[in-house]
């Protein structure tokens, strides 16, 4: 009745029997514990070194006190940062002409750990911008250092906002994966782009730099670009029924902790903008992988995969003053968006062509708004115009290159 190839015995009874369906739903409990407990150990090499589960030293969030709050944030919950785990660098964006020579930085850290300088001292950041913390784990052996920096702001006045993907190196944790800056008014480098790299390590952690969905590519219409390939996640993405990554690229944040458990919620679309925009333009080649599947895997026969190029504007707080941020569920739907621009549709293009969308608007700009820095605008690149529900076809290409936003002139 059971095969003794399984390890079945005639002799024991029925229900020590290493039945089939038993077994496969073992293995499928056992390697859905495997991504998590690799989800965990991500966490956990958050520190300096490899450690125990109960001796973490992160900054889970900060909150810069100070007696005029006003006068040195755009809005008040611009003075609380939640910190991602695989953040370093803490940065506050302030008023250009603030006050900085008494803000207290107070701190949320993993449990039991401890912050130097002391959480809760005053510092001056008026003659240096930023200041280095260092945080150490209960049992004494784990520190993290992080740089809480705090950047006055001017107002964006070009009209054209340009981005050209030049710069980008390995992340600095493990060289897993590329990451990109983009150029400040400043002429410093940001971190405003993001992609879904770290969540692609979690279950191909194999990988090399250049196989994972989100890369650079030195053949870009002008210099260097961005090219996006939809990829297979291999057994642990099938047994999830998360099968494919598309190669994503967006303004924004990539929350690596939520990546196996809420998808959708590990996309954080937008940052602060203070300009209206009116289109945005650039340059693309598209190539579609050869079978385009469904979230189980099966073939869709006759269809086509299709890129997805389109930008976001929306109000970054709502009715009552809470901060409002943009996931995977709701990027195109959310109440509080203003205008959309998008490219329709992103098919098979074999050579590099000019692209321009102009922002249609559902919502008047609130001028005094945009100025205090109450919109946020985010830029999103697929491979796979589905990848976010993990339907598209693997192997399908996007290349992206002198991507421009092109926004209302200041007179």
């Amino acid at each position: 009745m059971y095969p003794e190839s399984f390890g079945a015995s005639k002799d024991l009874p029925e229900s020590m029997y290493y039945k089939p369906t038993i077994f496969i739903e073992v293995m499928r409990r056992f390697f859905i514990g495997m991504i998590f407990g690799l989800l965990a150990s991500v966490a956990l090499n958050s520190c300096m070194k490899d450690e125990p589960l109960n001796a973490e030293c992160d900054i889970e969030q900060v909150t810069i006190h100070c007696d005029n709050p006003g006068a040195v944030f755009f809005n008040l919950g611009d003075s609380i940062k939640d910190v991602l785990f695989t953040d370093t660098v803490v940065t506050f964006n302030v008023r250009r002409d603030a006050p900085l020579a008494h803000l207290t930085p107070k701190f949320k850290i993993t449990e039991g750990a401890t912050v130097e300088p002391l959480d809760g001292e005053v510092h001056d950041f008026s003659k240096n911008k930023s200041a280095r913390y260092k945080v150490t784990s209960q049992d004494g052996k784990w520190s993290r250092v992080y740089t809480l920096t705090i950047n006055p702001v001017t107002r964006t006045v070009n009209d054209t906002v340009k981005f050209d993907f030049e710069k980008y190196e390995l992340e600095a944790k493990n060289k897993k994966y590329y990451i990109w800056h983009n150029l400040l008014n400043d002429g410093s480098l940001g971190n405003d782009w993001a992609s879904g790299n770290g969540g692609f390590q979690l279950s191909m952690s194999s990988a090399k730099p250049d196989e994972y969905p989100t890369v650079p590519d030195v053949q870009g219409f002008d210099g260097a670009c961005v090219k996006l390939t939809t990829r297979s996640t291999g057994a642990f993405g099938a047994l999830v029924n998360k099968r494919l990554a598309a190669g994503n690229f967006f303004l924004g944040e990539f929350d690596v902790a939520s990546a196996m458990r809420n998808p959708m919620q590990a996309t954080r679309f937008g940052i602060p903008f203070d300009m209206k925009p009116v289109k945005i333009i650039g340059y693309y080649k598209y190539i579609p992988g050869a079978v385009y599947q469904d979230q189980a895997g099966n073939p869709v026969e006759g269809k086509i995969d299709e890129g997805a190029i389109y930008s976001v504007f929306y109000a970054n707080r709502d009715a009552t003053g809470n901060a409002v941020l943009l996931h995977g569920d709701d990027v195109k739907n959310n109440g509080n968006i203003v205008a959309i621009a998008e490219v329709m549709p992103v098919k098979t293009v074999g050579e590099w062509r000019y692209f321009e969308a102009e922002f249609v608007y559902n919502k008047d700009v609130d001028m005094k708004m945009l100025e205090n820095r109450g919109y946020n605008i985010t830029v999103v690149f697929s491979s796979s115009a589905g990848g976010a529900t993990f339907q598209g076809a693997v192997g399908s290409e996007l290349w992206i290159d002198k991507v421009r936003l092109i926004c209302t002139k200041e007179e």
